[in-house]
Formats: C-alpha cells, structure tokens, sequence
C-alpha cells in the first residue's frame, strides 16, 4: 500500500508472529535473532517494533521460528498480511 509519500517502511517486508498463547518461554528465539525478539517480564517472547524482518535477517528469522519447540513462531509474509 502506497501514500502520498511512497510505499510505508516495512511494506514487502515479512514480519514476525508470536502465539502468545503457545509461548512458554524457552527463550530460543532471542538466543537465535535478539534484533528480532524480546522477552517480556516473564520471559515470553515479543516481537521487536512492528516485527518487521529486514531482508539480511530473514534467515536468522526462519532459524528461531524451527528452533521454538512450542512451534509458537510464524514468520508472516507480506502478501498473507491482511490490513485493516
């Protein structure tokens, strides 16, 4: 989607998604991609801003989602993202 300036940052771009419900955790993720995920106070994962995945670190982001043993990652690409 495009605005009066140009396309928005990120647009293209996947982005990752965490089921918090699944999440119990582990912490692999940020051991794995620490730009791309948080933990929050509890030790569960978050996605880092709008969890966006910048193109040099998609790899790393397909490594933490197979390392998650709660398979409780999914990385979303840009044309399954649907905006409201």
């Amino acid at each position: 989607m495009s605005g009066p300036s140009g396309p928005r940052p990120g647009a293209g771009a996947p982005r990752v998604h965490i089921d918090r419900s699944r999440c119990q955790g582990h912490a692999r993720c940020a051991v794995v991609a620490p730009e791309l995920f948080a933990l929050d106070e509890l030790g569960n994962a978050r996605p880092v801003g709008d969890g966006t995945v910048p193109p040099d670190l998609v790899g790393k982001a397909r490594l933490a989602e197979a390392s998650c043993p709660e398979i409780a990652i999914a990385i979303i690409e840009a044309t399954d993202i649907i905006e409201e």
